[in-house]
């Protein structure tokens, strides 16, 4: 039914995020936390499965290009987290994405061993 100037709302596109992830439950926070890295596999790079979902392949085709977090990824696609984090770990089972697990916090460096650095520059250069 159109308005009076002939406007159509526009329906959206809703599918349920169960019917994406086909039921699958979600993983644990340690195996995919919102910061852990995901890249696709190296042999998956050439190679597309013929079997994945479009949203699975939406998520392969973006983690082709490198390293992102979880939440950049969810970011990207505009999916719910949840979805993603069950999609990644589907691929993962697959095969098809590689994770590394983020990048841990420096050490403060010693106090004494940069005090003893800076008197050795200023007792070379004055």
């Amino acid at each position: 039914m159109t308005g009076h100037d002939g406007w159509q709302p526009e329906a959206p596109e809703l599918v349920r995020p169960y019917v994406i992830t086909k039921g699958r439950g979600l993983p644990d926070e340690d195996d995919l936390s919102l910061i852990t890295l995901v890249t696709a596999s190296d042999g998956q790079q050439q190679q597309r499965p013929a079997r994945l979902s479009p949203e699975e392949q939406s998520l392969l085709d973006l983690c082709a290009a490198g390293y992102l977090s979880v939440a950049e990824i969810a970011g990207h696609t505009h999916f719910p987290l949840g979805v993603v984090r069950i999609l990644l770990a589907s691929l993962m089972e697959g095969g098809h994405l590689t994770t590394r697990p983020p990048v841990a916090r420096a050490r403060l460096a010693d106090r004494e061993i940069l005090e003893e650095v800076l008197n050795g520059l200023r007792a070379k250069f004055g």
